[in-house]
């Protein structure tokens, strides 16, 4: 059996993708680990944890141990960490790999370290940090060491990383806590509003990547789906428009939009010119919302396109970097 030697992981809010160079992507599972609650111990992590959301009795509960792209609970990241790392192959007793890990472009110095410590706690000999702006800019192909600029919009589960790259290093960037999350949130809080109906993270999840859309529709689509009724507490079916569900993720958009247009009015205007020129690049799972493109070009007034394969941009890139450590080492954090 081959050893895994190095790992890129896309350490992400709602899943964590992992890149070994030579081979690929190697693993994509949600970001999910399932406690026991009687006796302190993980019962399931990835696909098998995410199956259970919703779903577990008082004694387990199914959370998500990363927030808004950041570490919220040490312990289970680092044992979800462990337990990934080993499925890719790699041998965390003899053969230690060097691992680089995404990390929002915000993120504070003591977040940092927090994702140092979980990499290297959960098997890894050297721990490196990649910026996922950076990232998703490399794997989307922009060509980050010239001296001209680029945006990237990379829209995750928990954040909407906004970034204006140029020679190489971030020149002005913005995190906004707003993400594929968020969006689902809104739609849970829409249908109970309107139709009182409460519905799960995994219907939101559905709905949004069914029939949502972030301009409006010009020939609504129609979904029905099931829930608990608020009123008399027993499973009912409704059907809901596309309309509803634009309406309803016109919030979060909003703020995501406003963080685009802050890093604009930050670039210096040499950039900026480069940008109207080039125009912005979306990345991440927020991308594959219909219209998103269209919809940031209208509030922008500049010309706005998805990235290629634009859920594992972020991985791609940061694979890229690994295999060229000395090409990319003005690209990646310390270790401290």
């Amino acid at each position: 059996m081959r050893i895994t030697r190095k790992i890129a992981i896309d350490l992400g809010t709602t899943s964590t993708v992992m890149y070994v160079p030579k081979r690929g992507i190697v693993l994509n599972e949600p970001s999910v680990v399932a406690v026991s609650l009687k006796e302190n111990a993980v019962l399931a992590i990835g696909n098998e944890a995410k199956e259970m959301i919703g779903r577990t009795p008082d004694s387990i509960v199914a959370h998500r141990p990363l927030r808004d792209g950041v570490i919220a609970d040490y312990r289970v990241t680092e044992a979800m960490l462990r337990y990934l790392i080993q499925k890719t192959g790699a041998s965390v007793r003899f053969f230690r790999p060097e691992v680089l890990v995404t990390v929002p472009a915000g993120i504070t110095s003591t977040e940092r370290r927090a994702v140092v410590d979980a990499a290297q706690s959960a098997g890894a000999r050297t721990a490196y940090l990649i910026k996922e702006p950076i990232a998703a800019a490399i794997g989307a192909g922009l060509p980050i060491a010239e001296s001209s600029g680029h945006m990237i919009v990379n829209m995750g589960g928990g954040t909407t990383e906004v970034a204006v790259v140029s020679l190489g290093g971030i020149v002005t960037a913005h995190s906004a806590r707003v993400g594929g999350n968020r969006c689902d949130a809104a739609i849970i809080d829409h249908i109970r509003k309107r139709y009182s109906l409460v519905i799960g993270e995994q219907t939101a999840e559905y709905i949004k990547t069914s029939i949502g859309s972030a301009i409006l529709d010009e020939e609504p689509q129609h979904l029905t789906i099931r829930g608990r009724d608020l009123a008399s507490g027993l499973p009912k079916e409704i059907v809901i428009t596309s309309t509803e569900v634009t309406e309803a993720l016109k919030d979060p958009l909003s703020e995501m939009l406003q963080a685009i247009k802050y890093v604009l009015q930050e670039t210096p205007p040499e950039l900026a010119a480069d940008i109207i020129d080039k125009g912005i690049v979306v990345s991440g799972g927020g991308a594959l919302l219909r219209n998103i493109d269209q919809l940031i070009s209208r509030a922008i007034a500049v010309p706005c396109y998805i990235a290629d394969d634009p859920l594992m941009c972020v991985v791609k890139g940061a694979g890229a970097a690994l295999e060229n450590l000395d090409a990319y080492k003005r690209s990646i954090l310390s270790t401290r």
